[in-house]
């Protein structure tokens, strides 16, 4: 039998980083759904855009620590992509998450402690966390300053376009919370990688 190996990924300013993200980013998901109508406003319709924006601000903050921390601790190590293997990675990745691993393969890129995220992980980890979270925090501020927006893009209302953007953001970022949590369910036990993030240690 294999014995289990702890490694531990998670310094406790990473794990306090995750708890105030993910607590903002739930609020706005359900606070944007919720404006997309005035009428489906559980709260009223001014209370939930405070809301909204206070969790914005979370958000905001949280992420300046999450990319300062990166840069200043090893951490930052963990998303550096090598050249080598770029698309045959992922592929071979997805390949085991469709088919292998309800076949009883071995994982094909298992974690270390030089490797926190599978080629996937990394690359989605990248996207979202340096791409789409930076560029949702940037229309956000514009729209709550709608007059810094140009006033009209290709004919269409500049805070309109705007809106759209962000709300396009918002999706694709809900969707990705649900990946996410659905691939934290999968290891030793269902519990076992959300247990890793409450006390730093990863079983191997």
């Amino acid at each position: 039998m294999t014995e289990s190996k702890k490694i531990y990924f998670y310094p406790a300013w990473l794990r306090i980083w995750h708890g105030i993200n993910a607590l903002g980013i739930i609020i706005l998901i359900i606070t944007g759904i919720s404006l997309q109508s005035i009428e489906s406003s559980f709260m009223g319709f001014n209370s939930t855009i405070s809301l909204h924006n206070i969790a914005g601000a979370l958000v905001t903050f949280s992420y300046f620590v999450f990319f300062i921390g990166n840069l200043v601790t090893t951490n930052g190590s963990f998303y550096r992509v090598k050249p080598t293997g770029f698309i045959k990675r992922p592929i071979k990745q997805a390949y085991y998450y469709i088919w292998g691993m309800f076949h009883r393969m071995k994982a094909p890129y298992p974690l270390s402690e030089k490797r926190k995220f599978n080629p996937l992980q990394k690359y989605s980890y990248i996207i979202v966390m340096y791409i789409f979270v930076p560029l949702v925090i940037v229309s956000g501020i514009a729209l709550l300053y709608p007059e810094i927006i140009i006033e009209n893009i290709y004919h269409y209302s500049g805070i309109f376009v705007t809106a759209i953007f962000h709300s396009a953001l918002g999706f694709f970022i809900s969707i990705f919370l649900i990946v996410h949590l659905y691939i934290a369910s999968i290891g030793k036990s269902p519990i076992e990688n959300f247990k890793s993030i409450i006390t730093g240690w990863h079983h191997v």
